[in-house]
């Protein structure tokens, strides 16, 4: 749904983009992640027709964002990390607007408007006007915006920045919803774990150049970003700790009275093996499982220099 080849983007001698390639299958949520200067939001004006690139292609639906403009952008809704909001509108008006320069009819945004209000939850807020609106209700609102014209691609750039907890949990359900509704989504994050629970795969870019893509699992293994273990015995969980200490692909080994909490270096199939080993010597296992995955440990480990060289 999405191919980016060889993007570049010159300020004069400054490069915000150097040869970036990504490739975004249709119905996937892809997180892109790095520091703020990066090229994150150079990268997203690109693909909403905002800015052209110096050099590179850049493709949305199949159509190349410089030379198809009209059709990328029915094809789109862009969510800009810094927006703005028509203060003398309610909130009906504001999406009736927008769905009337989208050329919606006025019968088909009646129905379509109170469904984005509850998707976004904001229906009982249909008559008040924006800037009354918290600024989580505005980002939400300006989220509807984007979804009026029902777009195939979504591409949010830090739509969570700013909010409060309460406000960035409401944004992730409704991020979730868009998912299950079969929106490709791009998006940009610095809450790294919230990130990690909504996205299929993510894209790490530092200095204008793409460091990493895939699933965190499969970055996390090619870093060999240290796993933790947690496993619980019936009894013996403080001999079952030592006898681990000297087990290959362990550094470290904590026991404490929830169980055994094992920093692994290996892969799953080392895993496997592991706890082949911990039952064949005779312990009751009464669970065994990974910490789930830690994207701000895999972005850490990319951007810390010695993983850019790596992966690049």
């Amino acid at each position: 749904m999405i191919e980016i080849r060889n993007l570049t983007k010159m300020y004069g001698s400054f490069a915000a983009l150097q040869d970036v390639n990504i490739s975004i299958g249709k119905g996937t949520v892809f997180g892109f992640v790095g520091p703020n200067g990066a090229g994150k939001s150079t990268t997203m004006s690109i693909l909403a027709t905002l800015l052209s690139p110096t050099s590179g292609s850049a493709k949305v639906g199949g159509y190349e964002v410089t030379d198809y403009p009209q059709e990328v952008r029915k094809l789109i809704g862009y969510m800009p990390d810094f927006f703005g909001v028509y203060d003398q509108f309610k909130t009906t008006e504001y999406l009736h607007f927008y769905g009337a320069s989208y050329g919606i009819p006025r019968h088909e945004r009646e129905q379509l408007i109170p469904q984005l209000l509850e998707l976004v939850n904001l229906s009982d807020k249909r008559d008040v006007y924006v800037d009354s609106l918290s600024r989580g209700m505005k980002q939400r609102l300006c989220l509807a915006r984007c979804l009026v014209h029902d777009p195939e691609v979504l591409i949010l750039d830090e739509p969570a920045s700013g909010l409060d907890p309460r406000a960035r949990i409401e944004m992730r359900e409704i991020l979730k919803e868009l998912k299950l509704m079969g929106k490709t989504i791009i998006i940009s994050s610095h809450i790294l774990p919230e990130l990690a629970e909504m996205v299929d795969e993510i894209g790490v870019i530092e200095h204008g150049r793409m460091v990493a893509q895939g699933k965190v699992s499969e970055i996390q293994n090619r870093l060999r970003v240290k796993r933790v273990l947690h496993i619980r015995v019936l009894e013996r969980a403080e001999e079952l700790a030592e006898q681990l200490r000297d087990e290959l692909h362990v550094s470290q080994v904590l026991c404490d009275e929830t169980g055994v909490h094992v920093h692994f270096g290996g892969g799953d199939i080392e895993q496997s093996a592991l706890l082949t080993n911990i039952l064949s010597s005779g312990y009751q296992v009464v669970s065994f499982h990974e910490a789930q995955s830690n994207l701000e440990d895999v972005f850490l480990e990319i951007t810390k220099g010695g993983g850019a060289n790596e992966l690049a």
